[in-house]
Order: C-alpha cells, then structure tokens, then sequence
C-alpha cells in the first residue's frame, strides 16, 4: 500500500465540467476508483468546473487532462494510471489483460 510524503493514502481529485454535464462521468469514475482502490485510498474529490475542463489527479498530479489526453479515458486505462502511482505492484486481475 502506497502512501503520500505526509504518512497518509493518496487523494484523488475529479475537475469536470458543469456546463458539458458532465458531473455523471465524473461520479461514474469516481466510484470506480474507490471500489478497485479502496484500502489505497484516502478519497476522492469532485470538483465542480466550467470551459470543458476534465483533469484527473492524484495528490495534485494530472494523471489525465482532457485536452492534452484526448477525451476521457476509458476505466481500464485510468485504473492503470492510478495504480501505477497509489499501488505499482498490484494485479488489476481482468484489467491488466489485453
């Protein structure tokens, strides 16, 4: 189990955009996150924003920004971002296989 500098688990933060309506993907990949990572994980936050903004972070590092990334990512991709950083060494099982 990966912790942050400061002794405590990773926190993830969710910025999405209100005015694309996109407050439903963003709950969607948030309750994903904390199913597969649950004991890795200290939370994580939705953010409300505006001009198209989707950025994903852990511990205010963009794991995946929208614009720059190119849409959303798919579950299984995000998964794997987020594992790399919170838990390096964990299988994802299912996920993990092409």
């Amino acid at each position: 189990m990966s912790q942050s500098t400061a002794g405590r688990l990773p926190e993830i933060t969710i910025t999405y955009c209100t005015q694309c309506n996109w407050l439903l993907r963003a709950g969607w990949m948030a309750q994903e996150l904390l199913s597969s990572f649950h004991s890795n994980l200290g939370g994580v936050r939705l953010v409300p924003g505006t001009g198209g903004v989707f950025v994903i972070e852990v511990d205010g590092n963009v794991i995946w920004n929208r614009v720059t990334d190119g849409g959303f990512p798919d579950i299984k991709t995000l998964k794997q971002r987020v594992r790399d950083i919170v838990d390096p060494s964990r299988d994802l099982g299912h996920t993990d296989r092409p």
